[in-house]
């Protein structure tokens, strides 16, 4: 394991915090993040983020706006089938 610095840890944040990364570079960040303050900053905001828009992305929409778009959806279509003059 090396501490791989702040550029290498803030630029491969995103994949580090999804779980994506190959794991020697993730552990190399874990590592650098351990030891620097700033970079484990990010790292908590990041989380926060990430956890609020999964969150997000869980709530339905309700069940009248759903309705809506999906008649607006069928106008649309019936515009796109009728023939041109």
């Amino acid at each position: 394991m090396n501490d791989c610095g702040c550029e290498k840890a803030r630029a491969e944040l995103e994949e580090y915090l999804h779980h994506e990364l190959a794991s020697a570079d993730a552990a190399d960040i874990r590592a650098h993040v351990e030891n620097c303050p700033d970079c484990s900053n990010e790292v908590r905001v990041g989380v926060a983020i990430t956890e609020v828009m999964q969150r997000a992305c869980k709530e339905s929409a309700p069940e009248t706006l759903r309705t809506l778009v999906l008649a607006q959806i069928r106008t649309v279509q019936a515009g796109h089938g009728v023939a041109a003059d």
